[in-house]
């Protein structure tokens, strides 16, 4: 037995022997690819990459594998790279899945192997002045291609139509001509081939996409753009003149005037000013690009699907010394971008709120992140870093949403969250109404609230008894894809040298932090009981934009309740399409009426109100009548 194990760890440790020079050889030809890249492609900032650094946690731009043995991603966005791409260089990288050097300076015709990279997953080059066409073989790992904004020409290849894993395809504002290949791809969500030169009509596999996607084509027809004429199908010979730089705008058949020799002198006095004009506005953004690395970063503004975005300076204005300021991670965090990253990235506002403005950020990896530019912090860095680690303990819970990162300066502070797609609970109760999408119903907002409810009492319960959220309301809480309610902007009072009331606005506040201007556990149940009132009646408690008129929600209900009109409390909605669960709602009606007592130790916790509310949701599964049982309900309810 003795011997069977001494040849068995022979044997193994004879494969590692010749695994390992392998493993070794693999990322040493990485090495030396991206250093030939290197230096075959001139940059304006400087990178640092050489063999005295450990090129998987040292160099700028590269990630590699979880074991280290190969380089699969390459990040280098606006690092001012310019000229060609040496044929048989970034190809050469077989294990490369992810390809960004957008908004760079770079040109000519791309290599073919850079299409064709086996491993090859997205592949962002929007943003430089590309050109040529794109091959036929294309990798069929591709999950997002983004070249817009180049200058590429030719046709849409067909073999697009074979990458089954392709969800984004950007190639707006290009020269690409022809007719446009039936992309009927199972997992493509955005397409953009709008400013281009195509024609012909749009395939009905694409007619699902809007009328953005296409625009700036003016001889492509079909929904969603204008209907095709018998003469405009893609079969049929195009009756126009493709634009050549070569034929004159005017008309031909014009007749010519002729200059005498003082326009001609004036005109080219003219452009020759203009000449100058331009290559010293050149000349300036060369050399204002090149001295970039020193002085402030700002984001890039410009977001290919044409959403609202910040200008340059909005968001991110006040990073300065990103080398030296480090975005902080919290633990657990398994993002993979820097300060830099985050900072180019298309930025959309999502909404401004107490205590500063959202964005949602869209990193290369097809990752979103929501950033929140703090205002009016009232409190030094060594007290901001101590808040952070407190946030960072108290925010691991499923109702909670994660707080992943966060940025300090002297004139910025950032907090980076995920991004919740299906939106906030404001959204759900109040805006779908306005374009016509159902309601939530019973069972989604009692699993939303209670929730929520979870969310605040792991957070008191975690915090200390003088650790508050401070500002809950509708908008701060965020819904999962299974209608999950999730609380956000937690813990942020003790940064700011403020606290978020309006003037006339009740909102969600109680009494007494109106009076103290201070937020404790028992003004959190008052906030949370306004907005459980919220759900009950569908009213925002919040004034309505242009109206000076005071909203009180919980002495609205009151007065609706004293006169034994209970029923007239309730959402019409919740009303007419759950008439069977009224008594779970009167139920419900009374813990949030406990909740905005006036004498805040009149409230409950927020362990309770959980108790109370897994009550009701445990009763409704259990007990919940039939059809026929529905019929002999009778239509009023008792006053709670």
């Amino acid at each position: 037995m003795k011997n069977r194990l001494i040849l068995a760890a022979v044997f193994f440790f004879s494969i590692e022997l010749l695994i390992l020079p392998r493993i070794l050889a693999d990322l040493k030809s990485d090495t030396q690819v991206l250093l030939d890249f290197a230096a075959a492609v001139p940059h304006l900032r400087k990178l640092n990459w050489n063999y005295s650094l450990p090129i998987c946690k040292s160099w700028v731009g590269i990630t590699c594998n979880k074991d280290g043995t190969r380089v699969i991603g390459i990040h280098l966005p606006a690092v001012g790279l310019y000229g060609p791409i040496p044929k048989n260089s970034i190809g050469k990288l077989d294990a490369l899945r992810i390809l960004s050097l957008r908004s760079n300076y770079l040109n000519g015709s791309l290599p073919l192997d850079i299409f064709s990279m086996p491993s090859l997953q997205s592949l962002y080059l929007h943003h430089n002045n590309f050109s040529g066409s794109i091959p036929v073989l294309l990798s069929p790992r591709l999950g997002i291609i983004d070249l817009s904004f180049n200058s590429f020409t030719g046709e849409i290849p067909s073999t697009i139509q074979k990458l089954t894993r392709l969800s984004v395809l950007n190639l707006q504002f290009n020269s690409f001509s022809g007719a446009i290949p039936n992309l009927d791809l199972p997992r493509l969500k955005s397409l953009n081939l709008s400013h281009n030169l195509l024609n012909g009509s749009i395939p009905v596999s694409l007619q699902k996409f809007p009328i953005a996607s296409f625009v700036g084509n003016s001889h492509l027809c079909g929904p969603p753009l204008s209907n095709c004429s018998v003469s405009a199908s893609p079969s049929s010979s195009p009756d126009y003149l493709p634009y050549s730089p070569t034929i004159p705008a005017k008309n031909i058949s014009a007749p010519s005037r002729k200059l005498n020799a003082g326009s001609i002198v004036a005109i080219a006095i003219g452009a020759s000013s203009i000449l100058l004009l331009v290559s010293l506005l050149v000349l300036f953004c060369c050399l204002k690009k090149k001295d970039s690395d020193s002085s402030t970063i700002t984001v890039k503004g410009k977001a290919s699907n044409g959403a609202k975005t910040e200008k340059p300076g909005d968001f991110g204005s006040g990073v300065q010394e990103a080398e030296k300021n480090k975005l902080v991670f919290f633990e657990g965090c398994s993002y993979n971008f820097d300060l830099e990253d985050l900072l180019r990235a298309s930025a959309e506002v999502l909404g401004k709120g107490s205590y500063g403005t959202s964005y949602k950020a869209a990193l290369d990896e097809g990752v979103m992140v929501v950033v929140k530019r703090l205002r009016e912090v009232g409190i030094g860095k060594k007290e901001f870093e101590q808040q952070m680690e407190v946030l960072g303990m108290v925010g691991r819970h499923p109702n909670i949403v994660p707080l992943r990162a966060y940025y300090y300066s002297k004139d910025e502070k950032l907090l980076v969250h995920e991004y919740m797609p299906t939106g906030s609970l404001t959204s759900a109760l109040h805006s779908n109404k306005s374009i016509g999408r159902k309601s939530l119903d019973w069972h989604s907002r009692l699993k939303i609230s209670l929730g929520v409810a979870k969310g605040i009492s792991h957070i008191h319960n975690e915090g200390g008894v003088k650790f508050a959220h401070g500002n809950i309301k509708s908008s701060n809480v965020l819904l999962t894809t299974d209608l999950d309610g999730c609380i956000t902007d937690f813990g942020l009072c003790p940064l700011m040298n403020f606290l978020a009331i309006k003037p006339r606005g009740i909102g969600y506040h109680a009494p007494e932090v109106i009076e103290t201007r201070k937020v404790t556990q028992k003004s959190d149940v008052y906030s949370f009981g306004v907005l459980l009132l919220e759900m009950l009646t569908g009213k925002s408690p919040i004034t309505s934009s242009g109206h000076d008129d005071i909203v009180d929600l919980p002495r609205w209900v009151r007065s609706v309740v004293r006169e034994e009109w209970t029923a007239e409390v309730f959402d019409v909605e919740l009303i007419k399409y759950h008439q069977n669960v009224e008594e779970e709602m009167v139920q419900m009606l009374q813990i949030a009426l406990s909740c905005v007592a006036k004498v805040p130790d009149s409230r409950p916790t927020m362990d309770e109100v959980v108790r109370l509310m897994e009550d009701i949701q445990q009763n409704e599964v259990e007990n919940r009548p039939s059809s026929e049982d529905n019929n002999n309900r009778p239509s009023n309810v008792n006053t709670p």
